[in-house]
C-alpha cells in the first residue's frame, strides 16, 4: 500500500474469504514507538469517531495489525465523482466539530503561539530563498503576535494531516463513521482551524476555493474564525514547505517537488488576507512568493 511520508510501511492482508486487515512496520529503531497512535486511536474511537481498532500489536518488532477501513480514500472518490465534494467536505467538518466539542487526550504537545511559530523553522532551513537571520526572526515574531491573538490558549486535538488521502469513504455508514480517519499518530492540541487548513489547503487536491466560507462558517463562523483559518494556513503551509524541500533533497523522495507549487499558491492565497497585511512582504520576500491582491 502507498505509505505516508515517514518510513512507516502498510500491507493490506486477506484471508481465503476475503477478510483483510492492514499491517503496520513501523521499526522502532527508524519510527520510535507507536504508543502515541495506539492511545490517539483509542480515544477516537471512544468519541464516536471512526479510527481503525488495534487488533494486535509487537511493540518491540514494530509491528502493528490494524482494522481495515477501507480502501477509497476522499481523492480517490472525488477523482470519479467530483460532484460529491461538498458531501465529503461536509462529513470531515462533522469530524472536526465534534473534535471541538469533546475534551482533547490529555498528555498531547499544545502547539502554543511560540511553538507555533518554532515549527516553520524548517521551512526556512529548507525553503527559503533569502535566508538572513533577522528576516527569519521578523517572521517568526509577526506570527507569534498572530497565533497569540487567534490562539492564545490551545484546547482542540488536532490529528494534523487531515487531508483527502488521510480520509476514508464509507458511505454506508451512519453519522461519523462515514469518515475513516488515518495517519493521526502526530496529534497535537491546537484551534480548531488547524485540521480545516489541512484540508481546503491540500498540496495533494485542489479544493473547489468556494467551499472555504461554508465550511469555516460551519465550524463557527465569524471574524475571528476566518483570521483563524487564514494564520492557521501560513503557519503550516510555511512549516510543509520546508519538509517537501527535505523529503526530495535529503531523502530522495522527488514525487514531493510537485507537490511544491501548489503550496506556494495557497500560501499566496492566505497572505492576500488584510489581517495578514504585515507577516506577507515578510514571507513573499524570504520564500518569493508572489503578491496578490489583498481580499
Amino acid at each position: 500500500m502507498t505509505g505516508d511520508a515517514s518510513a512507516r510501511r502498510y500491507e493490506r492482508l486477506r484471508n481465503p474469504s476475503g477478510d483483510s486487515v492492514i499491517l503496520m512496520d513501523a521499526q522502532p529503531d527508524v519510527c520510535g514507538s507507536q504508543a502515541q497512535f495506539v492511545e490517539i486511536s483509542k480515544h477516537l474511537v471512544d468519541i464516536g469517531l471512526c479510527a481503525p481498532k488495534i487488533l494486535n500489536w509487537d511493540s518491540s518488532l514494530g509491528l502493528m495489525v490494524l482494522e481495515d477501513l477501507g480502501q477509497i480514500d476522499f481523492a480517490r472518490h472525488l477523482q470519479e465523482h467530483p460532484d460529491d465534494e461538498r458531501r465529503l467536505y461536509d462529513a470531515a467538518v462533522d469530524v472536526l466539530i465534534e473534535l471541538g466539542r469533546t475534551p482533547p487526550l490529555a498528555g498531547l504537545q499544545q502547539m502554543t503561539p511560540t511553538v507555533g511559530a518554532e515549527m516553520i523553522d524548517i521551512g526556512f532551513e529548507w525553503a527559503a530563498i533569502e535566508k538572513s537571520p533577522s528576516l527569519a526572526e521578523d517572521i517568526k515574531s509577526e506570527l507569534t503576535t498572530l497565533l497569540s491573538s487567534v490562539s492564545p490558549n490551545p484546547a482542540t486535538l488536532s490529528l494534523r494531516d487531515f487531508h483527502a488521502e488521510n480520509l476514508i469513504w464509507r458511505p454506508n455508514e451512519i453519522d461519523n463513521g462515514s469518515v475513516g480517519l488515518l495517519d493521526f499518530q502526530d496529534a497535537f492540541i491546537t484551534h480548531p482551524t488547524y485540521d480545516l487548513a489541512s484540508l481546503l489547503r491540500d498540496a495533494r487536491r485542489d479544493v473547489d476555493p468556494n467551499l472555504v466560507d461554508p465550511l469555516v462558517e460551519r465550524l463557527g463562523g465569524g471574524e475571528e474564525m476566518f483570521l483563524a483559518f487564514h494564520v492557521m494556513a501560513v503557519q503550516r503551509n510555511l512549516r510543509i514547505l520546508g519538509i517537501f524541500e527535505r523529503l526530495a533533497r535529503r531523502d530522495g523522495k522527488i514525487g514531493y517537488l510537485d507537490l511544491i507549487p501548489r503550496v506556494r499558491d495557497h500560501l499566496k492565497t492566505d497572505l492576500e488576507a488584510p489581517c495578514l497585511a504585515r507577516l506577507a512582504p515578510l514571507v513573499q520576500r524570504a520564500f518569493k512568493i508572489p503578491e496578490g491582491d489583498i481580499v
